[in-house]
């Protein structure tokens, strides 16, 4: 599964482990990515996504047909169309 949030669009970024000793190797920080399915019940129809925890979050604010339309209006390539 490709660590990439569907709708934020977080993905892995790379950076340092620091030692103690200020000593520096490469390693990467990947993004808290879920597999989650959703109910629409303005569409009737379910979705299935890949959403970073942030995006969940939003996602209980918002509510998921609100926060969908917002990132349709942005831009972002949800993968299916809403009704």
């Amino acid at each position: 599964m490709s660590k990439v949030c569907q709708l934020t669009g977080k993905r892995p970024i790379s950076g340092n482990n620091v030692s103690h000793s200020k000593r520096k190797t490469k390693r990467r920080f990947v993004p808290n990515v879920h597999k989650k399915r959703f109910f629409i019940p303005e569409t009737n129809q379910w979705v299935s996504l890949k959403l970073s925890a942030k995006a969940m979050r939003n996602i209980n604010k918002l509510g998921i047909y609100a926060y969908l339309k917002r990132c349709e209006r942005e831009g972002v390539d949800l993968g299916f169309k809403l009704k």
